[in-house]
C-alpha cells in the first residue's frame, strides 16, 4: 500500500529534520521525504495539518502479562494500547510465567505478537535461570532465538561472583545487560520511600541507599567486566550523580527513568493511595527535580513507561500488600510533553528521549524517518487537552494514579510497518 502523510510538522532527531514536509511510504518503508518520487500515486493520504509527525515511540520497559498473568492483560490488549499511545516498538522484561529463559518462551511471545499485529515486541532474556540468581541462562541460544538483551529485573543475585560471570558472558555474546539497581537487603521488602511519609503512615521504607549501594556495586563490575550496561528506572538524585561520574570516566552506560517518576513524589501516596505503590518507590521532591534535570541534560537518555497493568483486586488490599505498578503506556506521551511545557525540553529533544535514543539503546532499526527506514510513525497533536478516565484506557489494566488529571497531547494516528494500526477518529 502506498501512503502519503502530508502537511505535517516532521521531527526526526537522527536526521536533523524539524520542518513541515510530506512523507511517502511504499512496501513498509519510507521511500521519500518532502517530494514525492516520480510516478508515485498514493492509495491513502493522511492529512497531518497542525500535527507532529515523528518516528514511532520506543518503550524500553512494558509488561504485557502474557504468558502467565493473562487475567491482568495479554499481548493483544497491551500492544493495542501501545499503538494508541504512539508506541511502535516495545521491550518486555523476562519476568513472565514461565520465565523468559528458554527459546520456546521467546518463540511463543513472538508468535502471539505476530497474531496480534499491532506493534513490534522485543524481548529481554533472563540473566540467570528462572531469575533465581544461581545459574547463568543460555544467553547465546536466547540471542539466536531473538532476545536483544538480558536482565534479572528486580530479582537479586546474591553472589557477586555469579553476577560478574553473567556480565562477562553477556559481554562475550554482545548483549546489553539491563540492570534494576536495588539492594534487596537494604530495601527490606519496603513499599515506600524511607522518609517522612513512610514514617507517618507506618510503612516499611526503602532507603535511598538501597539504590545507590546497588549502583556502586554494578559500576565496579562494569569496570571489571567491560559489559555494556543500561540502568533501568532510576529514582534518586544520588544515583544519577554516580552514573554521571561513571560516564565521565568512560564507562559504557546508559540510563532511563519511568515517566511517572518525573511528576509524582512520596507526597502523592497521601493516605495509602495504592495506585502510587510502585517499585522503585516514589521519592522526594528533590529527587524528582534531579531526575527532570538529568533528562533535560541527557544524563538520563530515555524516558520509558514501565507499564504494569493489574486487575482491580491487585490494588484493593492494604497499601503494603498491594501489587506495585501503574498501567502507564497511555500516559507516556502526555507526561513527557509536560517537560516541554515546563521548558525543560524542546520538541526535538522529546522525540529523541522517547524514540531515537531508546532505539539506539536496544540496538534496533527504529527511531528515525530517513529514506529506507521502516515506516513506523507516530502522528500526534501536542495541543489537545483531555481528561484521563481509567475506564477509557485501552489497556486491560485500569490502575493509574492519574485519574481525572487533565493532560495535553494526544496521539491521532500510528503506523507500524507501513500499516495504519491506530486511528483516533475511528475509535472516538
Amino acid at each position: 500500500m502506498k501512503i502519503a502523510i502530508t502537511n505535517g510538522h516532521v521531527i526526526d532527531p537522527r536526521n536533523q529534520v524539524n520542518q513541515r514536509c510530506d512523507i511517502f511510504i511504499q512496501d513498509k518503508t519510507i521511500i521519500a521525504i518532502e517530494h514525492a518520487p516520480e510516478g508515485f500515486k498514493a492509495d491513502k493520504i493522511i492529512d497531518a495539518d497542525k500535527l507532529i509527525v515523528s518516528p514511532g515511540f520506543v518503550d524500553l520497559c512494558a509488561r504485557l502479562r502474557e504468558p502467565g498473568h493473562e487475567h491482568k492483560g495479554t499481548i493483544l490488549s497491551e500492544t493495542r494500547a501501545a499503538v494508541a499511545s504512539g508506541v511502535t516498538s516495545l521491550c518486555m522484561p523476562p519476568d513472565t510465567i514461565p520465565v523468559l529463559d528458554t527459546p520456546a518462551v521467546v518463540e511463543l511471545i513472538h508468535q502471539r505478537n505476530e497474531e496480534a499485529g499491532y506493534c513490534r515486541v522485543y524481548t529481554l532474556a533472563a540473566l540467570t535461570r528462572g531469575l533465581e540468581g544461581q545459574y547463568l541462562s543460555e544467553m547465546a541460544h536466547l540471542k539466536d532465538a531473538g532476545c536483544i538483551g538480558v536482565s534479572n529485573v528486580m530479582h537479586c543475585i546474591p553472589k557477586p561472583q555469579v553476577l560478574r560471570h553473567a556480565m562477562e558472558y553477556a559481554a562475550s555474546v554482545d548483549m546489553t545487560v539491563f540492570l534494576h539497581p536495588q539492594d534487596e537487603g537494604l530495601a527490606n521488602h519496603g513499599c515506600a520511600h524511607e522518609g517522612i511519609v513512610s514514617t507517618r503512615l507506618g510503612l516499611v521504607g526503602v532507603p535511598e541507599a538501597a539504590e545507590t549501594q546497588a549502583v556502586a556495586n554494578f559500576l565496579m563490575l562494569v569496570e571489571q567486566t567491560g559489559a555494556r550496561v543500561h540502568f533501568c528506572h532510576l529514582s534518586t538524585a544520588r544515583a544519577v550523580q554516580m552514573i554521571g561520574r561513571a560516564k565521565y570516566d568512560g564507562l559504557d552506560l546508559t540510563a532511563d527513568v519511568a515517566a511517572h517518576q518525573l511528576h509524582l513524589t512520596e507526597m502523592d501516596i497521601g493516605y495509602f493511595n495504592s495506585q502510587c505503590h510502585v517499585q522503585p518507590p516514589l521519592r522526594t521532591q528533590r529527587d524528582c527535580e534531579a531526575l527532570r534535570d538529568a533528562v533535560a541534560s541527557s544524563q538520563i537518555e530515555a524516558i520509558c513507561s514501565d507499564h504494569q497493568p493489574h486487575d482491580v483486586d491487585a490494588k484493593l488490599a492494604p497499601f503494603a500488600a498491594t501489587e506495585p505498578g501503574i498501567s502507564s503506556i497511555e500516559t507516556l506521551l502526555p507526561l513527557s510533553l509536560r517537560l516541554v511545557n515546563d521548558g525543560l525540553l524542546n520538541m526535538t529533544e522529546l522525540v529523541d528521549r522517547l524514540s531515537t535514543t531508546p532505539a539506539e539503546i536496544l540496538g534496533i532499526n527504529a527511531g528515525h524517518l530517513g529514506v529506507g527506514a521502516m515506516a513506523d510513525v507516530a502522528i500526534f497533536d501536542p495541543t489537545q487537552h483531555w481528561i484521563l478516565k481509567s475506564e477509557n484506557l485501552i489497556s486491560a489494566g485500569k490502575n493509574t494514579p492519574f485519574e481525572n488529571w487533565e493532560f495535553q497531547g494526544k496521539v491521532m494516528k500510528t503506523l507500524c510497518d507501513g500499516k495504519l494500526v491506530y486511528d483516533a477518529s475511528s475509535t472516538a
